[in-house]
Parts: C-alpha cells; structure tokens; sequence
C-alpha cells in the first residue's frame, strides 16, 4: 500500500530516516515540537515498512479528544472513513476493522492489549506519543512492551515520541538513537500582563482576552486547569464581550463528541473565535487559525493523599515544559503572542513530575499482580511504600490472596475495567442492581452534576436522584439545581458501563434509602463509618480515622455511612460525600471484619493500663467494657506509654539523674572504653533490656519507685564499669580540708566543683577526672559561700589572682586564715580558734 500524504509538514523530509532507523534497531526516540506532523504523519509512512511486514501499529495517545482527533486527521488524508486503514479504540467507544492498520488507542486499552496477548499477535509496532505527560498508565504500558520485546517479540518496533521529553535520558533509558525534527513554527512573542488589584484568574483572562483579539487577527486559545474555571470565565466573557464576530467555545474531556468536534473544527467565515481548554489542548490536538493563547499557568491532576487513603484532583502549577508547550500553540500558522497570567519573576519546575511518583497505585499493583512480575524496565519506579498500601488495598477487597497473588476476582476486575474499588462493588452486586450500579460507577467518576444549594449536598444520593430525573424526562435536567450537559456525560458514561455488565435497562426512580451505600461500601470498606454517640457530626472509619459532617449536612442522625470523598484535615477529616449504609449488609457480607478482643489502653489521668473487652468491627468500638489488667498484659503497656510520653515520665530521683549524667560524661571522656549510652534515645529503644525487669508485675507506672529506677540504670554498667565509673566519674570529690565535696555533671561541659577557698590551701593543681583528662571547673567560694573566681586553672589562680583575692577579703573576714603563702598553709573549712 502507497500512502499519498496530501500536506508537508516539517517532519516529513525525516520519515525515510525515521523508517531506516527502525529498520536498523528496534527501538527510536523522536523528539518533534508541536505542529511537526509526528502524530499523524509517522504512523502513515511506517505502513510500507518492510519490516512491518503488514502487520498492524498500534499508537498510544494520553487523551481521548486527542485519539479522536488523530485517527480522524490520518483517515481524511488517505481519503477513507473512519475505521478501515486507521481507526481508535477508547474507553466505551470503538471505530476498528478487520482492514484496520493504525489503530490509535488510550493507555489503559493499550495495557488491556499486552495483558490479553503478552505476544501481541499481528501488532509489529508501538508508538508513544507524547510521552512527556508521564501518565500513569502509561509509563506502565511502556514497561510492558519493553518486557515484551526483551522476552518475547525482539522484532517489535518500539517508538518513543513527544515534543518537550528529555530525549537524552529517554533514549538512555530505552538504549535507543535519537532523532529531532523542526517544527512548524513562527516567532511567538512573551508577554506578562499583570494582574489588577483583587482581580479573578477568569476577569483577568477575559481582559487579556479582548487585547489579544485587538492586538491580533486569528482566533485565542486560552488554558485553564477545570471545567469549573471555564464555564465561569465563559460566563465573565460573554457578558463583557461587545463583539457579535467572536464565539467562546470550551474544550476539556467531558464535552460530548460533538461539541468537542465543534471545538476542533474551523470557525466560519468571518467570525473569530475564544477556545477556552483544560490541557488537552496542550498536545497532539490541533486548533486551526490560533495566533494567541493566554496561559493561566495552571492544570488541574491527581494526587494522592497517602494520610487519607483518598485521590483528589489538585489545581497545580504547571511546568517550564508545558508552559513552552502552549506557547508554541501561537506560533503554528504564522507569527503569535502567548500571554501568560503570572509573574515573569516566578520560576516554574523543568518539567511535569511523574504520575507514578504521586498517584494512588491499587490499580497499577493489580495489573502487576496479573503479569506475574513488577521487575519490569521502569523509567521511574513505584515508590515502594504506595505500592505495598495498594497491595493491602487490593487484599482487603479480595483482589489478591494472602500471598499477593491475584484471585479470579482480581482477574475480572481488571476484565471490567473499572478502578479496583468500583470494580470491587461493581462485581458485588447484585442482578437486580447491576442497572444501578452501572449509574454509580459513572457518577463516582464524574464532577458532582448539581448546582447551586444543591452543589453542597454531601448526600450521594441527591446526585443519583438528579439522574434519575433527568433520565425519567421528570424535568430538562435543570430541576433541582442539576447540569443538563453534565448529566448527559454521566449518562454516556452509563451505557459504557452497562453494557459491560451485561444490562440491558437503565434504573429509574428512586432507589432504597439504603441501597446506595449498601453497594458502595464494597468499594470502600475502610471507609465505613460509625456515628459518635455523644457527637453527631463525628464520625469513626473503620481504618481508624476520624471524620466529621459540616454543620449544614443532608445525612444528620445517619448512624452509619461510607465516606464516599472527604477532605483530610489534621484531626477529623471532612466529609465531602457519603451514603448511609444498613448496618445488616455489614454483618451478612463482612463478618470476617466483625472482632472481639481484649484491649489495653493507657489512661494519662490515671498513669495506668485499662483493659477492656471489645467488641468491633474494624477499628470501630461496636461495645466495650472494662475488665481485670492481667499483670503479663500490662507490661507492654507501660513500655509503650514511657515510648509515648518520654523518658522523663519516669520517677527520676536527683541520685538517678546524678548517677545517668555521670554515665553518660564517662562514656564521652572515655570512648575506647565502650560503655553503654544512656542517652534518651538509647535508653528509650532499649526499654525491654534495662526497664522491663522491673516493671514486671506493676499495673501502674507510678508504682515504680525511684530506688527501683536507679538500680535499673546502674544494672546497665557491670562491676569493672562500675568501678571505673567510681573512679573517673565520681560522685564527689575528697578535697585538701578532709571534706568531701560534690561534683555536679552538667551536659555540655566539664563536673563543677564547688568549695571554699581556704579548703584547698596546699593543692597546686585543678582536679582532674576522666582518666586525667578533664579538669574539673572549681567554683572557688568565700567563707560565706559567696563565688569568687571560676577557673580550671588553679596554679595560675594562686598566682595571679589570690594575692588580689586576699587583700579585699581579709578584712571582711577576719576570722578566716588569709596566708601569704597558699601552697604550704593548712587547708581548713573552719574560722581561726577565738583567742
């Protein structure tokens, strides 16, 4: 077959390279800037490849409007419908053929495609396109193929493409050459306008707006990071607009397939037009007559929250990468402006961080669980503490069994398609509520359709009710505060899901009180939630977590729901959505959650254990009442409250704290001598050696006395140590007088030795402990106890200082022996004789 391209773009004079390169080694990284032609034009020409030998290309497009688009632009230029040499297969939507070649599909079909036929039969290539988004899905359908061709089809084709990867570390990654091909494209010019004073994102998008449209004679695409953000600037710019040549038109993923195709289409003679775009505009997707584009500097993505167990879209800055990207979406046609919404000062990340590093990965453990390996050729790994949270996820909901293996429930929930816990309720339920369920499923994936009061409903079931009616012509779809549009797309939705479950007929009316949450909760069991008896809007998960209601809630007095979506917040979450769940379902389909235990708590007002009899279910307290603490239960206990509370909940005495401090300075002053640490981190980590002994058989920890304590702390030296301790880190000091004087061991110095001056008349030197190599810091003192000097440095005080020292003290005590000659006087801690 001879492919006729009836355009040039800029790649095409590297299409033989590209095919010759291919031919060579099996692997390629392209790197083209948007408006090169790479989506639509390599496809095409690998057709006639030899090596292709007629087999079937397979290319993966991150987003739907895009593989629309793609398959659609390649069949036009061969002159053909749709789905014969080139078609797309997306998720509930197919146009293939037995005479398909190109077949553009999305991630998640393209993972579905190796998981069936690890071989891939009749399929000699893969093409990546823009691979620089990172999804998850497909940094994982990446790493199958390479497992693929590296074990089982070394002959296959491997195409890595995008317009702003890094291709050094792509091509590293892949062992692959590089080629680069120029794009179509003109000066774009920069411009920051700034933001007027308490200015909205969407008044001051409309504003740079009208300048672009005077400013320029083509049409302006404007990115914003929601469907949210859109409508509302579509709203600001139709009232502010006094232009009848200019049409606003959106364009994100949740449009219908028809005004999508509006908004890819070429606006008519004579009128201009304002495309308002998520970032699926950002790639692949190709806008006619665009010549300004006006970036708000935001997308909207996934993350998740390993606290909350919960994936919640983020509004997120954007990266270096795809802020170029957008620019460049000015520059296709001739020269363009891109305007950009934030300061010029501001600095942006290089590029998009990867899915896989931040998503919730139940999905992604699932699929791994199915190939039987998770060594697989990653760009970027799993981080391994998510992938082993997505492992206990997928365990709790019967996917894998208790040696991660994946189960023949596991194997059909990767079948349906649907996330692990949609697929887990999903395949839950029963017939009679497939039709149902089918509804939820849609509706669990989509933006809540209700508007206005009805938008803060945190009752799931308003939004059922919304489809119900609208579905039952009870209204436009306008009736109670619910989107037409957006109840079209969840209906849309619904008919995929339906006819994967094999229903023929939609729900109507209104269901059960209860049955909504009855079939969610098998999605989210964790999630199951009990009403606090003394705090009605306080809720308890059955994973431990608090959560609230909002004061204004559709569900007060429900005593038990699942948390369909909540918000973390530090000690309750927020609900944001839930549906109450009959208590019965928990009992006859989780029994196996259903526990009763005894119980150890520490009660800080009593600095004791409490025992208790439990009854739960999951780490809700069904029933609870106190009983006997068995002495060989309390122990533990009582470690783990010391851990808690610190080391100085313990009943230290001043002769313990002496005794740890001299420990410790000896084990400092001495390291060859390798005496144990009796620091507060050691002593805390070894509480069973030192402690546990002798809080055996206490219930209490204040029954542990403070002698007790001591003879715990010195068991940690043994007899030599002992000695040595007395020796180099004594207690006190024998001073010239006869007395014996305290040492007081401070942390960050050396002992101080406080005493009166005329008990050292006749020592030359300062004291030393530590082996001799601390000095001791002397406190020297006045007959009345008063400080005089502080020195280590006795010798040069009897020098230097004492004569000084004498002379205004001699007279303040006369009592007291002042002799010229220090070094050979009698020490003496008493006054002279009386005469």
């Amino acid at each position: 077959m001879t492919n006729v391209l009836t355009h040039a773009f800029p790649i095409t004079p590297l299409l033989p390279q590209i095919v010759a390169s291919l031919a060579a080694t099996p692997r390629l990284v392209l790197e083209a800037p948007p408006g090169a032609g790479k989506t639509t034009q390599v496809p095409l020409a690998l057709l006639d490849a030899p090596w292709l030998a007629g087999q079937k290309i397979l290319m993966l497009e991150p987003r739907r409007i895009a593989a629309r688009a793609a398959a659609q632009f390649m069949a036009q230029q061969l002159g053909e419908e749709i789905g014969r040499t080139v078609g797309y297969r997306i998720r509930f939507e197919s146009k293939v053929s037995a005479a398909t070649r190109v077949e553009v599909v999305t991630e998640g079909i393209l993972t579905r495609l190796i998981q069936d036929d690890p071989e891939l039969s009749g399929i000699g290539a893969i093409l990546f396109d823009e691979f620089h988004e990172r999804h998850l899905a497909g940094d994982l359908g990446a790493a199958l193929a390479l497992d693929v061709q590296a074990t089982l089809r070394p002959e296959l084709r491997l195409l890595v493409m995008s317009a702003t990867l890094d291709g050094e570390r792509i091509a590293q990654w892949l062992d692959a050459p590089r080629i680069s091909s120029p794009g179509r494209s003109y000066p774009v010019h920069i411009d920051y306008p700034p933001a007027r004073a308490q200015e909205s994102v969407e008044h001051q998008l409309a504003r740079v707006a009208r300048q672009a449209l005077e400013d320029s004679d083509g049409d302006v695409l404007a990115f914003l990071p929601g469907r949210r953000e859109i409508a509302r600037a579509q709203a600001v710019l139709m009232q502010s607009l006094d232009r009848d040549d200019v049409e606003v038109v959106a364009l994100h993923g949740e449009l219908s397939l028809a005004d999508q195709q509006l908004a890819l289409s070429p606006a008519e003679s004579g009128t201009r037009r304002i495309v308002l775009a998520t970032n699926v505009a950002e790639s692949s997707v190709t806008l006619p007559g665009i010549r300004a584009v006006i970036d708000s500097g935001l997308a909207r993505e996934p993350r998740f929250d390993p606290n909350s167990g919960f994936t919640r879209l983020e509004t997120v800055n954007i990266s270096q990468a795809s802020a170029d990207q957008r620019a460049g979406r000015a520059g296709r046609v001739a020269e363009g402006t891109a305007y950009r919404l934030w300061p010029q000062s501001k600095r942006l990340d290089p590029a998009r961080t990867a899915e896989i590093t931040q998503a919730e990965l139940s999905g992604l453990a699932l699929e791994l669980a199915a190939w039987g390996s998770a060594q697989l050729p990653w760009l970027d790994p799993p981080p391994s503490g998510a992938l082993a949270q997505a492992r206990e996820l997928l365990g709790s909901l019967g996917a894998l069994d208790s040696s991660q293996r994946i189960t023949t429930l596991g194997r059909r929930m990767l079948e349906l398609g649907a996330t692990p816990r949609l697929g887990a309720a999903a395949l839950r339920a029963p017939p009679e509520l497939r039709a149902l369920i089918a509804d939820l499923l849609a509706l669990m994936e989509a933006r809540s359709p209700l508007r206005g009061e009805q938008a803060r409903s945190d009752d799931f079931r308003a939004r059922v009710s919304a489809l119900h009616a609208w579905r039952d012509r009870y209204s436009s779809g306008a009736r109670g505060g619910a989107d037409a549009g957006a109840l079209a797309a969840v209906e849309q939705a619904s008919k995929g899901w339906r006819r994967r479950l094999d229903v023929r007929s939609a729900a109507s009316g209104v269901p059960d009180s209860h049955a909504v949450g009855d079939l969610l909760l098998h999605a989210f069991p964790d999630r199951i939630a009990r009403r606090d008896d003394n705090q009605p809007l306080r809720y308890t998960l059955a994973n431990g977590r608090g959560a609230r209601l909002h004061e204004n809630t559709a569900l007060l007095g429900e005593p038990w729901l699942v948390a369909l979506d909540v918000r973390f917040e530090a000690r309750d979450s927020l609900i944001l959505a839930a549906a109450p769940v009959d208590f019965r379902v928990l009992e006859r389909d989780y029994p196996q959650q259903f526990m009763r235990e005894r119980t150890l708590r520490w009660n800080d007002d009593r600095n004791a254990v409490e025992a208790f009899d439990e009854q739960r279910f999951g780490a809700i307290v069904l029933e609870r009442r106190s009983v006997p603490v068995k002495a060989e239960d309390a122990l533990p206990a009582l470690l783990a409250a010391v851990r808690a509370k610190g080391i100085d909940a313990l009943p230290w005495s001043e002769q313990a704290r002496r005794l740890r401090a001299r420990m410790q300075a000896l084990r400092e002053w001495m390291p060859e001598q390798a005496l144990p640490d009796v620091s507060d981190t050691q002593l805390l980590a070894t509480l069973d050696e030192w402690l546990a002994p002798y809080l055996n058989g206490k219930r209490r920890l204040d029954a542990l006395s403070a002698e007790e304590l001591s003879q715990a702390l010195g068991g940690l030296f043994d007899y030599e140590q002992r000695r040595l301790l007395d020796a180099q880190a004594p207690d006190s000091l024998t001073v010239p007088s006869g007395q014996n004087r305290r040492l007081e061991y401070t942390p960050d110095g050396p002992p101080v030795l406080a005493v009166k001056l005329q008990e050292l008349f006749g020592l030359i030197d300062t004291p030393r402990v530590g082996g001799g190599r601390i000095p001791v810091t002397l406190h020297l003192l006045s007959p009345a106890g008063r400080p005089i000097q502080v020195t280590q440095d006795l010798k040069g005080f009897w020098e230097r200082t004492y004569p000084e020292v004498k002379k205004e003290l001699k007279g303040r005590y006369p009592r007291h022996p002042w002799p010229d000659d220090p070094w050979t006087a009698t020490p003496t801690h008493r006054a002279k004789p009386r005469a």
